[in-house]
């Protein structure tokens, strides 16, 4: 696939056609690290971050505790802990 660089106002952009963007799964406002050398430019979609509000209203509050994680519900403390 040929993109050519455009002149936005003041900056320079390359457009990407939707059908790219959606097999690659992206959306307005992914962003992207870049690594160059001189004959190539490499993206890579930067992993996202959550806000701590985000990620607490993901976790659904009544799920079940697994049973590996019950087993520290009973355990009585054996040094200076504080429980």
């Amino acid at each position: 696939m040929e993109l050519t660089i455009r002149k936005f106002g003041n900056s320079l952009g390359i457009t990407f056609p939707t059908a790219l963007v959606k097999d690659c799964g992206l959306d307005v406002g992914d962003a992207f690290t870049v690594t160059a050398s001189a004959d190539r430019m490499v993206l890579k979609k930067k992993a996202p971050r959550y806000t701590r509000t985000e990620l607490l209203a993901s976790v659904e509050h009544r799920a079940p505790i697994p049973e590996v994680e019950q087993v520290w519900a009973h355990l009585r403390p054996v040094g200076s802990e504080q429980w």
